[in-house]
């Protein structure tokens, strides 16, 4: 089955993704869309020369929204990092712009596939790609804490000296400052983590904050991120191309809360196939409530 993917915005991160989905062999079409019309053309030939080297074939378009009627998925990398060195809400200005602009191109090409957003912050940027383009709900979701619960699973990993992979669990909420590590939720080696946690006096408080900041510890070092977030997107999009049905936390809309934000749900062709629902402590149900009032208050804010 031939797939077809639109990335928008080829910065650090719009141009790891396109290489990884190229590399992967995920897409067959791949049409790459940004303003700076130099560095688009720029990485087109570069991923083209590549592929004499590579095991895979992708045909490339550049900068036309009209490619994107018949396309599989869109992924927005749409951003400017340096605005959230601190904060994720930095970016709020600058992509919900830029969103208003790019969402009526989609909307006009007669798109109808599946929206996965990247650009931060994700869960009011994810909403925002909803309301202006028309989709339904299951169809646009972001990255969200998928990348936040892999680096919990890196930190876990790390203290029981086993692969990532082999942690289960999930970080919730806002993929922001009030995002959490439901811990009632992980478990290694078949045991759950927090008795682990006690048997060896380690302070999950302190996982927390690791967990929290990892964005801006890999930030502080190179003055972006790109790895980690276009592996979990290039995850997401094999997801929805496979049909999987693999259970992601990824930023979806929580009817019961009325916002985007991340919760497990099972990942398919049609975007969000089922969402789910966890059996969370009472503490964890209020981290979740308070992320949610996080994420609305600062949406609200910033538009009214």
């Amino acid at each position: 089955m031939m797939s077809k993917i639109g990335v928008i915005g080829d910065g650090h991160v719009g141009s790891t993704v396109a290489h990884q989905l190229i590399a992967t062999g995920l897409v067959d079409d791949l049409v790459l869309i940004d303003k700076n019309e130099a560095k688009v053309n720029a990485d087109a030939l570069d991923f083209e020369d590549a592929m004499a080297n590579l095991q895979h074939h992708a045909n490339i378009i550049v900068n036309d929204y009209a490619a994107l009627k018949d396309a599989d998925i869109i992924i927005s990398a749409v951003g400017k990092i340096k605005l959230s060195a601190e904060d994720r809400f930095g970016e709020l200005r600058f992509n919900s712009e830029q969103i208003k602009q790019v969402a009526p191109e989609i909307k006009k090409s007669g798109f109808n596939g599946i929206i996965i957003c990247i650009s931060n912050p994700v869960d009011v940027i994810t909403s925002m790609y909803q309301k202006l383009t028309g989709l339904p709900k299951n169809q646009v979701l972001g990255t969200g804490t998928l990348l936040d619960t892999a680096r919990m699973k890196r930190a876990v990993g790390k203290k029981m000296k086993i692969d990532p992979r082999s942690v289960i669990g999930f970080t919730l909420g806002e993929h922001g400052d009030s995002q959490f590590t439901a811990w009632s939720t992980v478990t290694a080696l078949q045991k759950p983590f927090t008795e682990i946690a006690k048997e060896n006096s380690w302070n999950l408080e302190d996982m927390n904050h690791e967990i929290k900041r990892g964005g801006y510890t890999v930030y502080a070092g190179k003055q972006y991120t790109n790895y980690g977030i276009a592996a979990a997107a290039t995850r997401l999009a094999e997801a929805v191309l496979s049909d999987s049905h693999t259970e992601m936390p990824v930023s979806n809309y929580q009817k019961q809360y009325d916002t985007y934000m991340s919760y497990p749900a099972i990942i398919g062709r049609s975007g969000i196939v089922q969402r789910l629902e966890l059996n969370l402590t009472d503490e964890e149900k209020k981290q979740l409530q308070q992320t949610a009032d996080a994420i609305k208050e600062k949406t609200k804010k910033e538009f009214n």
